[in-house]
């Protein structure tokens, strides 16, 4: 069984009752910011979820060894990381004591869920991959079958939005909108999906996962990404039907979609998408420090 290591104040502040978030560390590596802007969200997504009174807890594999809070030296690691971890993969990674394993949401939500932590905040989250639907990502899985609260901007913009909503309503799980009735698109606000249920209010979140139907299902909150950092909708889809084009044409399947869709993204829009991601990641850690204040509220 996953038995995570928690940093000191990580520990302190679950055995408090205190709100703690966790972030999966794929975000802040090289496989999911370019330097220098991988440190910049590592800083801006903690910096949120204390300054909304909450701890921040990043997720990684370090010699072999699950761990949920991290030093700064730690922290050095993890920027430099380049092994993906999966909810798979972190068994392996343990036995073979991997020296760096950056966590993605699946891996993350798990290890959450292991250490007691019910709140996690993330970018975009994985889903249903466009042309296939045996293509599905481990995210929806892991959200389905742990009880955490998922905090995102949507799933990445790249895939098959229609369906990853139905994969949710077929696993059970159900999916918010945070003062928003359009399921958000990452770098759009609205995909054009209506979104299942609005909700307006941290306690309504919290109760959602108090009463939620079955015992192991998660929670999904989705956040459209802040008004002034939108991508407008015409120029995101022209750059993400060519990104997608172009991974086909070289032969690009799999979990390696993803990094080659955001690389094509990142070029394309002269780098606008990366300010859009360090806005959207921020402003979901903050939402997330103020669902998880709230829900230690009602353990209080």
């Amino acid at each position: 069984m996953i038995e995570p290591i928690l940093s000191d104040d990580v520990a302190q502040a679950l055995a408090e009752h205190r709100a703690v978030v966790a972030l999966e560390s794929t975000i802040f590596s090289n496989l999911g910011l370019p330097a220098p802007a991988n440190a910049d969200a590592l800083e801006l997504c903690k910096q949120a979820v204390r300054d909304h009174g909450a701890v921040p807890a990043v997720a990684a594999i370090l010699d072999g060894r699950a761990q949920l809070g991290l030093s700064p030296d730690e922290e050095k690691r993890v920027l430099l990381g380049t092994r993906k971890v999966a909810e798979r993969d972190l068994a392996v990674a343990q036995a073979q004591g991997w020296d760096v394993g950056v966590t993605t949401v699946s891996a993350t939500v798990s290890l959450a869920h292991a250490a007691g932590i019910s709140v996690f905040a993330t970018g975009g989250i994985g889903g249903v991959h466009r042309g296939s639907e045996l293509d599905v990502s481990a995210d929806l899985d892991a959200i389905a079958n742990h009880p955490v609260i998922t905090v995102c901007a949507g799933a990445k913009a790249f895939l098959d939005l229609p369906r990853t909503l139905e994969y949710l309503e077929t696993a059970g799980v159900p999916v918010l909108g945070w003062q928003h009735d359009w399921f958000p698109a990452f770098y759009t606000r609205s995909s054009g999906l209506p979104v299942p249920h609005r909700v307006d209010d941290e306690r309504v979140v919290c109760d959602v996962l108090r009463f939620r139907a079955r015992p192991a299902t998660g929670v999904l909150l989705t956040v459209p990404i802040p008004v002034d950092d939108e991508i407008p909708a015409a120029r995101i889809d022209a750059v993400l039907t060519a990104a997608l084009e172009a991974s086909a044409q070289e032969g690009v399947v799999g979990p390696a979609v993803t990094p080659y869709v955001l690389a094509r993204i990142e070029k394309e829009t002269d780098g606008q998408s990366i300010p859009a991601n360090l806005a959207l990641a921020r402003n979901n850690a903050g939402v997330a420090a103020r669902i998880a204040v709230a829900l230690a509220q009602e353990v209080l």
